[in-house]
């Protein structure tokens, strides 16, 4: 992975939340990510440049299944909205991204991008799509959103392998709402404030090494020497390294792993 060139790209995604980029072109890309914690859309232009970025905090999913449809609805609508209102244009299309494995909620999840006045045109994995930023030829995409931990094993360039298991950062936030003895939206916060990740990481250590012990168990160390991180959970300083201890495989991230994802799924849109 050229991780100067994602660094870059990552960079400007993450300031379209604040500016709103001309486009080139005429058409729009849009990504949508409903994610356990957060749901994110992000658009780009017919050459995958940034254009603008919507996120909310939201907790209307869980392990990747719509669990309130009213409000993954109403979120989605006002972040239309919002983006719609920044740039001055109407969106019209989108592409949407399951974590591994729970492909049998499709269906809500486009009902979801429908009800909102979206027209999905692209399903696919959640690792699948954070490589359509990465680019990688060989390695395995770890993506650690707030309810699972997804991965996809890259081939020659090709997705050969997907798996995707329910843990990931909620369990993290119950374990500090454990320690600390307070709310789970506190424990949320902390988590949150990456000035204390020498706190953090020896209370959430344990569910981290379990995160590392799902790696372990799909991917052949043999012929596997990088691990590359995204999602939400992965911007917790230090997990990279509790990983590659229990992995004994290089691991990578990238300063902002949180957008990669929905990055790559609007990356994906067919217009």
């Amino acid at each position: 992975m050229d991780l100067e060139r994602v660094e870059a790209y990552m960079a400007k995604v993450e300031q379209s939340e604040k500016t709103t980029y001309p486009p080139v072109g005429e058409k729009l890309k849009v990504g949508l990510d409903l994610g356990t914690a957060y749901i994110v859309i992000v658009v780009l232009d017919e050459e995958n440049n940034p254009v603008a970025c919507e996120k909310q905090a939201a907790g209307v999913l869980k392990d990747g299944v719509v669990v309130d449809y009213t409000g993954a609805l109403r979120i989605v609508r006002e972040l239309k909205e919002k983006l719609e209102k920044r740039i001055g244009r109407e969106l019209s299309e989108c592409a949407i991204a399951m974590p591994a494995g729970t492909e049998s909620s499709v269906r809500t999840h486009k009902y979801v991008a429908e009800g909102a006045g979206f027209e999905v045109t692209n399903v696919l994995d959640e690792p699948s799509a954070a490589n359509s930023v990465y680019q990688i030829e060989n390695g395995v995409v770890v993506d650690i959103g707030g309810g699972t931990t997804g991965l996809a094993v890259i081939k020659n360039g090709k997705v050969v392998q997907t798996e995707d298991q329910p843990t990931g950062g909620t369990h993290l936030s119950l374990v500090l709402a454990g320690n600390y003895k307070i709310s789970f939206d506190e424990a949320e916060a902390i988590k949150q404030d990456y000035s204390r990740p020498r706190e953090i990481l020896p209370i959430v250590k344990a569910v981290i090494e379990k995160m590392a012990s799902i790696i372990n168990r799909y991917v052949d160390k043999s012929s596997t020497d990088t691990i590359y991180l995204c999602g939400g959970t992965c911007c917790l300083t230090g997990i990279e390294k509790i990983i590659e201890k229990e992995t004994g495989i290089k691991t990578i991230k990238p300063q902002n792993p949180f957008l990669v994802t929905p990055a790559g799924i609007a990356m994906n849109c067919i217009i």
